[in-house]
C-alpha cells in the first residue's frame, strides 16, 4: 500500500505526522512523496485561521472527486464532524494518533465506524516509532490542549484540557531521537510554561533541568509559552537558560499591545507583564531572538488600540513576528462580539505592521554584516545552501559544496537580508 502525507499548522502537527509516518512504516507500508501514486492520503489539518480550513476543505473536495479515499487527522475532524460525511472521507482524532494502522486496516475492510476514532482520551504521543522531517533536529510534545480560555481559540475545543505528559516518558523520547543522531530538540505544545499545570504546578523549570543534564552535545529549544504562565517561572527560566546548551530563543505571543484588547480576548496578563518578560530576559540575554504573534483586527480594536500594538512591537524589536488577521471562528465568544473590523481595515493594519517589523529586521541586521559565528548546520535548503543556527537562534543560509549538514562550523556572513544572515565556512 502506498500512504500520502500532507500536513498543515504547528510543529506539534509536524511531530504528530512523523508519528504517524513511523507507524505506517512499521508494519511494512510504503510512503509515497506523489499523491498521484497513492491508496490512501492522510491529512493532519488545521483549524486555527479560517483561510487555511478553507484551504485543506477545498484540498479534501479535490481529492475527493478524483476518487481518492482520505484520512483526515489534525484538528478539523471533531470540530467539523457532522459537515465532513463522504463514503472515502475517515476521520481520526488528536487523541487517536495509536490507532492509527486500526483505522486503515476498518477503511480498507469496509468496518470504519466513526465515533469510534472521534472518541477523546488522554494519549500519549512519545516513545512511538517516527520518521523524521528533518534527520538533525528531533521534536517532543509535553503536552496536548491548554487551560486557557481565549475568546478567540477554537484549538481548545479540538484539544480539550490541559494534559500533561509524564516527565519520564518526554526525557525517554528526547534520549532516542538523540541517539539516533538529532543534534537539536524542540519542545512543543500549545503552552510550554503551563506545563505540569493541570496538576496545579509550574514543572517546566524542573523538565528542563534534567533535559539538559542528559550527556549528550546538543541544543535545546523551547516552544511556545504564554505571558500569564511564563511570569510564574521567569525567575527560574532565566536561570537555567543560562545553560549552554538552550537556544537563546523566546517564543511569547502577546496578540495585541492594548490592555482593553487583552481583556476582550481573556489572555489573562497585560501589556505590562508582557514587557517584563522581555527586559527581563533581554538583560541576561541582549542577543536573545525574541519571537511574537500578533492578531490585528480583533472586534472593538480601535486606531488607538492598533497605535498601542505599533508602539510595542517597535519598542520590544522582536526578530520574528506573525501577524494575524483576526478571523471570527465558530463556537467562539469572539465570533459572536459587536463592533466587528471590517476586511479592508484588518488588511492595512496587517501591512503597517510587517512594514515595521521589516525595518526593525533591516535594522538589527547591518551590525552583523563580516561577523563570524559558531553555528550547527541543521537543515538542508536549496541546492548548495544550508541553514543553521548559532546559538542565539540566529538564522543563516550557508553556500558550501560540501557535505556539512549537521555539523558546527565557524561562519562569516557576507551579505544580509531581513530575516537570514548570507555566509560562508571559514
Amino acid at each position: 500500500m502506498e500512504i500520502y502525507f500532507e500536513t498543515y499548522g504547528c510543529t506539534a502537527n509536524y511531530n504528530s505526522t512523523e508519528i504517524m509516518k513511523g507507524l505506517v512504516r512499521q508494519v511494512g507500508f510504503n510512503i509515497t512523496s506523489n499523491v498521484n501514486y497513492a491508496d490512501l492520503i492522510i491529512i493532519n489539518s488545521c483549524i486555527v485561521k479560517e483561510p487555511t480550513e478553507e484551504k485543506i476543505r477545498r484540498r479534501i473536495q479535490d481529492l475527493l472527486r478524483e476518487k481518492k479515499k482520505i484520512i483526515l487527522a489534525g484538528c478539523m475532524p471533531r470540530i467539523n464532524k457532522s459537515k465532513l460525511s463522504h463514503k472515502n472521507l475517515f476521520l481520526l482524532d488528536t487523541s487517536q494518533i495509536k490507532n492509527l494502522i486500526n483505522l486503515i486496516q476498518d477503511v480498507f475492510s469496509k468496518t470504519y465506524e466513526p465515533e469510534k476514532y472521534l472518541r477523546h482520551r488522554k494519549e500519549i504521543k512519545l516513545t512511538l516509532p517516527k520518521i523524521p522531517k528533518e534527520k538533525f533536529i528531533g521534536i517532543t510534545q509535553i503536552s496536548e490542549g491548554c487551560l486557557g480560555d481565549c475568546s478567540y481559540c477554537i484549538t481548545k475545543l479540538a484539544k480539550g484540557k490541559l494534559f500533561s505528559y509524564p516527565k519520564e516518558k518526554i526525557l525517554e523520547s528526547i534520549k532516542s531521537d538523540l541517539d539516533s543522531g538529532a543534534k537539536e530538540i524542540w519542545l512543543t505544545s500549545q503552552d510550554c510554561a503551563s506545563y505540569g499545570n493541570d496538576e496545579g504546578k509550574y514543572l517546566l523549570p524542573e523538565l528542563l533541568r534534567e533535559i539538559i543534564k542528559i550527556k549528550k552535545n546538543f541544543y535545546l529549544r523551547v516552544g511556545m509559552s504564554n505571558p500569564n504562565n511564563l511570569l510564574k517561572i521567569l525567575s527560574d527560566l532565566i536561570k537555567i537558560y543560562k545553560d549552554k546548551k538552550i537556544f537563546k530563543f523566546l517564543h511569547i505571543p502577546v496578540q495585541s499591545g492594548s490592555n482593553k484588547i487583552l481583556r476582550l480576548m481573556n489572555r489573562n496578563y497585560t501589556s505590562e507583564d508582557f514587557l517584563k518578560i522581555i527586559k527581563e530576559f533581554r538583560k541576561k540575554f541582549p542577543q536573545i531572538h525574541i519571537s511574537t504573534d500578533v492578531i490585528v483586527g480583533f472586534p472593538e480594536e480601535t486606531e488607538k488600540d492598533f497605535q498601542q500594538t505599533y508602539d510595542l512591537i517597535k519598542e520590544i524589536k522582536p526578530e520574528t513576528i506573525n501577524v494575524s488577521k483576526f478571523w471570527p471562528r465558530p463556537e467562539t465568544s469572539a465570533e459572536k462580539m459587536k463592533s466587528q473590523v471590517d476586511a479592508d481595515t484588518k488588511k492595512q493594519r496587517a501591512i503597517k505592521l510587517l512594514c515595521l517589523h521589516k525595518e526593525i529586521c533591516d535594522e538589527i541586521q547591518k551590525k552583523f554584516l563580516g561577523t563570524i559565528h559558531k553555528v550547527l548546520l541543521d537543515q538542508k535548503g536549496f541546492e548548495n545552501t544550508y541553514l543553521a543556527r548559532d546559538e542565539n537562534y540566529k538564522l543563516f543560509a550557508i553556500l558550501s559544496r560540501e557535505k556539512i549538514l549537521g555539523k558546527k562550523l565557524m561562519v562569516k556572513v557576507k551579505k544580509l537580508t531581513p530575516h537570514y544572515l548570507i555566509g560562508s565556512v571559514i
